[in-house]
């Protein structure tokens, strides 16, 4: 793990340089980013701050690192993604660790995340030699079709801070196990994760040059120097949809192959025949994994009204009862938000349901500081023109919505702009399975508060993104389609 990193305190001193070519170094820049820790307001530990010279040094670096390794057999790349897959494994506590100190999610969310971190490297290292072309006759007659697959190249991944390591991998590995290098640019409110990873591959055999670290203060500088550079073909973005946009239109100058995975406004329908407690068990998971800040947490509750009350109720004694702490505090249930600037959105979001007749039943104020704390909240009588209706909260708080058909509910559900992710309660397997089709959602769980898994395609609809992470798309969107016509 990183070095001078003291698993016994809460202020490790932690310090990391950019890496790129298989070497630490500081960068062009002398200044360092400070990383602060959300449980205190302490600094965490600093890393180097990348400019625009040291994101094409490792464009550089990806570019004379791609031929060799899209040469390298496919069992070999299965071979050190496996390797990868067991050493986050052994280091699984630390790194957990890591991610509580500088994300500030509770402890047990960060061990979850690693757990599902490494799983994208078990998967694509599997994924990485079964990928098949295709062979078939023209109508014609006259030639055959062979297709095969090839690595796209040098390959721009850019990470949120909510999910440090998951978000990471879920971007490395598909690209590595279809034989493209990368740079790696992470959220400089959580980077040390990113490094901590670098570690992990190159202590797995990850050629250097392969895949390249580096954090930077001026991001659209160095974003936009690696997307105007001719080498770099493809754009695999995760974060909000504003700067997705943004994002997409300075793709579009180089026609770079673009993968979004952008932001949410997640429904959870609860009809009058669901099991409630069943109900309230996926709310609570939908609702409070990593406290709220994930793109997939439920955003509005939409209930039917024989039931709200009975669901309201439940959820709040299931809300109020969580503990808030430190995120390194293996008692804490829910730990702060990432920055001030998250406890300033949420309550203006609180602020504003309230002031439109919103009642508050638990929670509604920002915690008192050191930390960045706000407590679990529960909104009942929250008007669709409250501004979370629309906006994604990206905190603990659950705003609760009524209503009486199940034509009203598909239609408050539909009603954004975003179409990441629905959930879904009923015992009614007819109505699950017609709502399910009717909701304008990439992912749907049905009778589940979860649905992320290595093995299914993650992504969204509408303005949640384009493109596909996970299962065996995942690595087809670092992969092009090469059509050879023959005859013999």
């Amino acid at each position: 793990m990183l070095e001078k990193m003291k698993s016994n305190q809460a202020n490790a001193e932690l310090h990391a340089g950019l890496f790129i070519g298989g070497k630490w170094c500081d960068g062009t820049r002398q200044r360092k980013i400070e990383v602060i820790n959300p449980s205190d307001e302490s600094v965490l530990g600093t890393v180097a701050d990348a400019g625009k010279e040291d994101a094409i040094a490792a464009v550089d670096a990806a570019y004379s690192a791609a031929g060799a390794w899209a040469a390298t057999p496919p069992r070999v790349r299965s071979e050190i993604l496996r390797k990868c897959f067991e050493l986050m494994l052994r280091d699984a506590e630390d790194l957990a660790r890591l991610i509580s100190l500088e994300n500030g999610k509770a402890l047990k969310d960060a061990r979850g995340e690693v757990a599902y971190a490494a799983e994208f490297f078990r998967w694509f290292a599997e994924e990485g030699v079964r990928v098949r072309g295709d062979l078939g006759t023209a109508p014609s007659g006259n030639n055959q079709i062979l297709v095969q697959y090839e690595p796209i190249g040098v390959s721009v991944l850019i990470t949120p801070w909510n999910f440090p390591a998951a978000m990471a991998t879920r971007k490395i590995a598909p690209a590595l196990a279809a034989g493209c290098t990368c740079v790696l640019k992470p959220a400089t409110a959580t980077p040390l994760t990113a490094y901590a990873v670098a570690r992990i591959l190159a202590e797995a055999g990850v050629p250097d040059g392969v895949v390249n670290v580096i954090t930077s203060s001026t991001t659209s500088e160095v974003v936009n120097a690696m997307l105007e550079d001719s080498r770099v073909r493809k754009l695999s973005f995760t974060g909000s949809t504003a700067v997705g946009r943004t994002l997409l239109r300075k793709a579009a100058d180089q026609v770079i192959h673009s993968s979004m995975e952008l932001g949410g406004n997640a429904p959870f329908l609860v009809f009058e025949d669901a099991d409630i407690d069943k109900a309230v068990e996926g709310a609570m998971i939908a609702k409070m994994r990593n406290g709220g800040e994930a793109c997939t947490a439920a955003n509005r509750f939409l209930v039917q009204r024989k039931v709200a009350d009975a669901f309201t109720a439940r959820l709040v004694d299931a809300m109020s009862a969580l503990k808030v702490g430190a995120g390194p505090d293996p008692d804490t249930d829910c730990g702060p938000l990432v920055d001030s600037a998250a406890i300033g959105k949420v309550a203006e979001l609180v602020d504003d349901a309230k002031a439109r007749g919103a009642r508050v039943l638990c929670g509604g104020e920002p915690g008192e500081g050191p930390g960045y704390y706000y407590p679990p909240t529960v909104l009942q009588g929250v008007p669709q023109d409250a501004k979370m209706f629309s906006e994604e909260i990206f905190g603990p708080v659950a705003p609760i919505y009524v209503f009486d058909t199940e034509e009203e509910a598909i239609q408050m559900a539909n009603d954004t702009e975003y179409g990441l992710i629905a959930y879904l309660y009923t015992a009614d397997v007819g109505r699950g399975m017609r709502v399910s089709k009717a909701l304008e959602a990439g992912m749907v769980a049905l009778n589940r508060g979860l649905v992320s898994d290595p093995a299914a395609p993650f992504g969204g609809v509408k303005q949640s993104g384009l493109g596909r992470e996970g299962a065996h798309h995942g690595i087809l969107e670092f992969m092009e389609a090469k059509y050879i016509a023959t005859a013999w």
